[in-house]
């Protein structure tokens, strides 16, 4: 890697990759820390802070995206600690449309004002004007959450839920609720059997908070800052997908950020966009360790690889999800998570959490050509550890994958 034209601390891993930028974005993310031994608030709080962000997504084949980073970085924590910081009037996140849906700190709610009013005026326009042909709707919606406080969209619903297709059905009501949770006409304070219970934003934050934000240029500025922070070294399409920003918009933040020496320029040899070196970025305060170690499983929609280009840079990873594969069709399983040992991206573990017959299931488990040979044994711990955090008594291996048997044997030399 060069800072500049300086050259400083060059470390290849396999495949030419280089060794030192993945140790500055694993420790940029929280990785190769000592996990606390009883993980509480103050540790869970510290990853959210860290990450800027936790995605959330229904799935619950294993457990829900938004508890599953916390777990790769500290271990078994109380889910409950989770659920008490993100929701209620005392809570420290709010829901919002800043990556994917995803839990955010509080005090990030004003600089989503430009995303805010984006959404505002695509809803009033002719391509996307629901909210414009449905204003009589959203302000009885208003009225109702007004007179009757937070509410989700069932208890309100008034027309026929209409399905859309095999995954949605959405009602005048719900879809109506989406657009005014996006433009900031109502947030969300709580999910209820993973429904989101709507409030007035009034209802639902302080005051303060409500005023208005930054101006567009500070936003995007603070924001692919603090996306820099998380992701420790970057390129340009890594900082604009944090926050699913445009390289447009975050282009001008980047060189702002530069000339204040937030982040100095890196080469990184084998980060390349076509036939030149790929424009890069270090944090200032970016770590740079000599090592990461450790074994974790990561969510599909951790960000450490999130961004798919981005996991196949740092790590040689190809990775798709395969959840709306068609079954015959998925090579790898329906909600495959990637497996970090040490510094590498070594293996993908396909796991359901069988919450009736309390059991862990690893559907199939599957070896990245490098992986090293002591992968299922480095493995199985913390397969132990996820099975117990799910309140789970056994784990089975159905033997399917190249790394299955190897997971199975594991497992019965330490039963």
């Amino acid at each position: 890697m060069r800072v500049g034209r300086a050259e400083y601390a060059p470390h290849h891993g396999r495949s030419g990759l280089p060794a030192l930028a993945r140790r500055i974005a694993l420790a940029a993310q929280g990785f190769g820390r000592a996990a606390p031994a009883a993980p509480g608030t103050r540790a869970l709080t510290g990853v959210v802070d860290r990450l800027g962000l936790l995605q959330i997504d229904s799935v619950n084949v294993f457990e829900r995206s938004h508890y599953i980073p916390a777990f790769s970085r500290i271990g078994a924590y109380d889910r409950a600690l989770l659920d008490r910081v993100a929701w209620g009037r005392r809570g420290r996140l709010v829901e919002y449309w800043a990556h994917q849906a995803a839990f955010i700190p509080r005090e990030l709610w004003p600089l989503f004002e430009f995303r805010r009013a984006a959404y505002r005026a695509e809803g009033a326009s002719e391509w996307g004007g629901w909210l414009a042909e449905n204003r009589s709707l959203a302000e009885w919606l208003r009225a109702e959450l007004s007179t009757n406080g937070p509410m989700r969209a069932s208890e309100i619903e008034h027309d026929a839920n209409e399905r859309r297709g095999p995954w949605w059905g959405w009602s005048a009501v719900k879809r109506t609720l989406e657009w005014m949770f996006r433009t900031g006409e109502v947030v969300c304070v709580d999910r209820r059997r993973f429904e989101r219970v709507y409030a007035l934003p009034e209802q639902g934050l302080e005051p303060h908070l409500l005023e208005h934000g930054p101006a567009e240029a500070d936003s995007i500025r603070a924001l692919v800052e603090r996306a820099a922070a998380a992701l420790g070294i970057a390129t340009a399409p890594d900082l604009a997908d944090y926050w699913r920003m445009t390289q447009a918009q975050v282009r001008p933040a980047i060189a702002d950020l530069v000339d204040a020496g937030t982040l100095v320029p890196v080469e990184v040899p084998g980060w390349r966009t076509g036939s030149r070196p790929s424009a890069a970025w270090v944090h200032r305060d970016a770590r740079r360790p000599r090592r990461v170690e450790g074994v974790s499983l990561l969510s599909p929609f951790d960000p450490v690889v999130w961004f798919r280009p981005r996991a196949e840079r740092l790590f040689d990873f190809h990775y798709r999800i395969e959840i709306y594969t068609p079954e015959p069709q998925r090579r790898y399983g329906y909600y495959s998570l990637p497996v970090l040992v040490d510094d590498r991206v070594v293996a993908r573990v396909d796991l359901k959490s069988d919450r009736s017959a309390r059991v862990l299931r690893v559907q199939s488990a599957w070896a990245e050509p490098a992986a090293p040979a002591e992968t299922a044994e480095r493995l199985v711990p913390v397969l132990r550890e996820a099975a117990a955090w799910q309140g789970l008594d056994e784990i089975t291996v159905t033997g399917r994958g190249d790394l299955s048997g190897s997971i199975e044997g594991a497992l019965r030399a330490v039963a």
